[in-house]
C-alpha cells in the first residue's frame, strides 16, 4: 500500500494526429482521463520527467487536478512504441477510494525451481501478470509465486495462487503461469540422428536427385 503521488497534467486541445506528433517531439506524453462516474473524457498531456518521477515514487494512486477538482486516479493503460519502448499514450482512470477497481498485477517468481537447479530443466514463464479486483489503496506492487518445488513436467496455474482475501481474481484460472520443461538437448540429438540417415557409409553426403549426370560421370572417371 502506498500514498498518493501528486501528478501534474495539462489539458490539451488539439487531439489530431499532427498535434500528438508535436507533443511527442517536444518530450511530452498525450493521454486521456476518464472515471467510473462520468461518461465524458478529458484529453491531457504530461512531461516525460513527470512520468519518470511517478514511476520512481512506487505509488499506485495519483492525485491530479481536473478543472477545479482534485481527483484520485490510477494508470489504467500505458501504450509503448513497439521498437523503442517510448511511452506513446496514457489512460488515467478516476477512482473512489471505497470502491473496488480491476487492475493488472505483476507476477513475481520467488525462489529457484528444483527442476532447474538439480534436474537440468528449463523454466518457462507464460504469464507475467494477472488481473485482480481490489480497493485502490490495496493495489499490490506484485503477486509473489513460489516456484522452489517445481520439478520437470510441473507447472503452476492461476488457480494455484493463494490470494489474500482482499483480492478478487478476474483472470482465467486455467492459464499457466510458469512451468519446467525438458532441455532442448534431447530434441537436438534427435535432429542429428535424422540427419545421419542421409549420409552414406563413408560419411559423405548422398548425392541428391538434382546432381547432373555429367558431374557424376566426371567423378567416376577420376
Amino acid at each position: 500500500m502506498s500514498n498518493e503521488y501528486k501528478l501534474e497534467v495539462f489539458k490539451r486541445e488539439d487531439e489530431g494526429k499532427r498535434g500528438l506528433k508535436e507533443l511527442r517531439r517536444s518530450d511530452k506524453i498525450p493521454g486521456v482521463y476518464y472515471s467510473h462516474d462520468s461518461k465524458q473524457s478529458i484529453a491531457f498531456y504530461m512531461e516525460q520527467t513527470e512520468l519518470r518521477g511517478a514511476i520512481k515514487s512506487g505509488a499506485h494512486i495519483f492525485s491530479i487536478a481536473v478543472g477545479s477538482k482534485k481527483r484520485s486516479v490510477i494508470f489504467k493503460s500505458v501504450q509503448y512504441h513497439p521498437v523503442t519502448d517510448q511511452v506513446l499514450h496514457i489512460d488515467l482512470y478516476g477512482v473512489k477510494m471505497d470502491t473496488a477497481v480491476a487492475v493488472k498485477a505483476t507476477i513475481e517468481l520467488v525462489g529457484d525451481a528444483v527442476g532447474v537447479t538439480t534436474e537440468g530443466g528449463v523454466l518457462s514463464q507464460s504469464t507475467t501478470e494477472i488481473e485482480i479486483e481490489c480497493l485502490p489503496l490495496d493495489i499490490p506492487d506484485s503477486i509473489k509465486v513460489n516456484i522452489e518445488e517445481l520439478g520437470i513436467g510441473d507447472s503452476i496455474r492461476v488457480s494455484d495462487i493463494e490470494l489474500d482475501e482482499k483480492f478478487t481474481l478476474k483472470s482465467s484460472e486455467e492459464a499457466t503461469i510458469v512451468s519446467v520443461t525438458q532441455p532442448m538437448r534431447e530434441e537436438e540429438v534427435a535432429t542429428e540422428e535424422v540427419g545421419e540417415e542421409f549420409m552414406d557409409e563413408d560419411g559423405a553426403d548422398t548425392p541428391t536427385e538434382d546432381s547432373s549426370e555429367g558431374d557424376s560421370g566426371e567423378q567416376k572417371e577420376e
